[in-house]
């Protein structure tokens, strides 16, 4: 069993404490359907947001959803550089699994697909 890192982004609108939750939500689901996992075998989530998202801390839903409460979670500021995209809300999510590298799906959603479009389903 290996521990690999999922990654994931997602952007809202506004600086609004519903939208950041309702977005991080969102973004969490479909790490979890995309990868077929359950929060037992997630080690960690960091989560990154822009310093433009100050109204809530997106951890906030995730410790009050069912099978979520011991999941060990943490959020930080992303790097303030010039030209980045605004308001997005990045994961990295740490499981313990037997999936290969290749085998990860990694999500980005909204405005923040054009962060890896390498990695984004069409």
């Amino acid at each position: 069993m290996w521990v690999r890192g999922i990654r994931g982004a997602i952007t809202v609108e506004r600086n609004d404490e519903n939208e950041i939750l309702s977005a991080t939500t969102e973004l969490l689901h479909q790490i979890v359907l995309e990868n077929g996992i359950v929060p037992e075998e997630i080690a960690s989530v960091f989560i990154t947001v822009t310093p433009d998202l100050t109204a809530t801390f997106p951890a906030k839903t995730i410790r009050q959803m069912k099978d979520w409460e011991l999941v060990p979670l943490m959020c930080s500021l992303e790097i303030p550089v010039e030209g980045a995209l605004p308001r997005c809300i990045r994961f990295m999510v740490m499981v313990n699994t037997e999936k290969k590298q290749d085998e990860i799906v990694h999500v980005y959603l909204r405005e923040a697909m054009r962060l890896r479009p390498d990695l984004t389903k069409s």
